[in-house]
């Protein structure tokens, strides 16, 4: 297998279906649930929590083993059974059909992995090894935990509000750039781990002045 492609995917309404009903299961619909995909599982039996989920409404639950027509007009699958060779007949229908799968601990079969994800507000980190070793992936990311701290999120969500802003009042796309690039370059960030608020707004007053020299 060559390397992947990294590439962040909007989920909102897509159709994701997990196959299996153990505490994989369980825990892919967690990671599925914060990006609002439409789930639907399928799997004789469930765990409590994923049952829970069924009762609100949040997911849709086929109570039966899978079957070939399940895949029709899915956009990703997981399979998530305790047998290989339920996963590989899977694997093999997925890829008639072009649908997207993960095959949890059976790389040769994924056509993705889930990365290990260091999230702040829209700052998302993530940290993978092609499937080879996930532990170590966990730990690369538990280590930019250590150095990549909340602030940098708020120093993104600063600097996509000021896109919009400067996109509307400056016409000039060299202007733009510039005035980017210093806010970029200022000290923004080391002000905001200092809680120095009114010296960001501050800063930024400073960075737009560049309009116009």
């Amino acid at each position: 297998m060559g390397h992947l492609f990294p590439i962040f995917i909007n989920l909102r309404g897509k159709k994701c279906l997990i196959i299996g009903g153990g505490e994989v299961a369980e825990r892919k619909i967690e990671d599925l649930l914060q990006y609002e995909a439409a789930i639907t599982i399928v799997s004789p039996q469930v765990t409590d929590k994923i049952r829970t989920w069924v009762e609100s409404g949040i997911i849709t639950y086929l109570s039966r083993e899978f079957e070939e027509d399940d895949i029709n007009g899915i956009f990703m699958v997981f399979a998530a059974t305790n047998n290989s060779l339920v996963n590989q007949e899977i694997a093999a229908l997925c890829r008639k059909k072009d649908v997207l799968l993960n095959a949890v601990d059976d790389p040769l079969n994924c056509d993705f992995f889930i990365p290990s994800i260091l999230r702040h507000n829209s700052l998302v980190i993530a940290v993978s090894t092609e499937g080879k070793s996930p532990l170590y992936a966990r730990k690369i990311r538990q280590d930019l935990e250590k150095i990549i701290s909340e602030e940098y999120g708020e120093f993104v969500d600063i600097l996509g509000q000021q896109r919009e802003y400067i996109k509307n009042m400056v016409p000039d796309i060299r202007d733009r750039k510039r005035i980017f690039q210093a806010i970029v370059d200022s000290d923004i960030l080391e002000l905001l781990k200092a809680g120095e608020n009114e010296k960001v707004r501050e800063r930024l007053r400073e960075c737009m002045s560049l309009w116009g020299e």
